[in-house]
């Protein structure tokens, strides 16, 4: 199978290198200083189980999607739209876009902009960008897929690659779910630039925690979404399986990037604004996080 990563950071580098070592045909649209180094001397993947070089194809350009039959997107949810105009001019008629990306809201952003077929996916993998074309995993890495035309055959790819991957009726939910995670970890992360690990050993963290989970799960209740399996434990299980994992949004602040937070905490509270469920913790961190950004700026 021939695959696109639009958008090849930590979780495109991931998910893409893995298919490539299984024996897939794979190219990465990446920034110029991670598309020289892999072109120069592979993918680095640094991962719990082993640290491979792995030769794969890379380029700046969205036009190295054409042949590709599955496109991971996995940009930042704030680049959906740019990306997606990037991406129509060249994608096959019959090419599967799965949408690898924080929130809830991007499967139906992109269905607005490119007529392929579109699912969503919920990702859950601790990685980072070590440096140019260097992926470090720091554990976890399975998905979960919408159902699809192909979805059969593309699980089927990553179980192969060593990616545990199953198909749900409910990634609407599934995907509530880490919303609700992000939300709770993703901005104290960022605030205290502290990984998951020691968040969760702070003073009166677990009751901050606590209103966040609660918030989240009511405003999800209004929105009529079915939440699956047991919140409060995917919670816990975050800190126990991700200790030295630092979040994405504290990623991008401390690289002075903007981060995803008006889709994470923000959604929440605009949707609870509209829905009339408080959010008060909520907006406390989606406002401290915006004023860090601003600071950078």
């Amino acid at each position: 199978m021939k695959v696109a990563v639009m958008g090849a950071g930590a979780v495109g580098c991931y998910y893409g290198g893995m298919l490539a070592r299984a024996g897939h045909e794979v190219v990465l649209i990446a920034r110029p200083q991670h598309v020289e180094a892999i072109t120069r001397d592979g993918l680095r993947l640094e991962t719990q189980t082993f640290d491979e070089r792995v030769q794969i194809a890379a380029s700046t350009e969205a036009s190295a999607v054409r042949g590709a039959k599955l496109v991971l997107f996995c940009v930042k949810s704030t680049d959906t739209e740019s990306a997606a105009a990037l991406l129509k001019p060249h994608l096959e008629r019959d090419a599967l876009v799965l949408s690898l990306q924080n929130g809830v809201e991007n499967a139906e952003r992109l269905r607005e902009y490119v007529p392929q077929e579109v699912a969503a996916a919920v990702v859950y993998v601790a990685s980072e960008m070590a440096g140019p074309g260097h992926m470090k995993h720091h554990g976890r890495g399975e998905l979960v897929i919408e159902p699809s035309s192909s979805s059969e055959e593309v699980a089927h790819a990553f179980v192969a690659a060593g990616v545990p991957t199953d198909i749900s009726d409910n990634v609407r939910g599934a995907l509530w779910v880490k919303l609700v995670l992000n939300c709770t970890y993703n901005a104290l992360s960022a605030l205290s630039q502290l990984p998951y690990g020691r968040i969760v050993k702070g003073e009166g963290v677990t009751r901050v925690m606590r209103d966040i989970v609660d918030e989240c799960t009511a405003v999800a209740r209004a929105e009529g979404v079915t939440l699956p399996g047991d919140v409060d434990a995917a919670v816990r299980r975050i800190a126990e399986t991700m200790p030295n994992q630092f979040s994405s949004t504290a990623q991008d602040v401390m690289r002075g990037k903007r981060s995803e937070i008006d889709h994470l905490n923000g959604l929440i509270v605009r949707r609870g604004d509209a829905l009339g469920v408080a959010t008060p913790a909520n907006r406390m961190l989606h406002v401290l996080v915006k004023l860090v950004e601003s600071k950078a700026d």
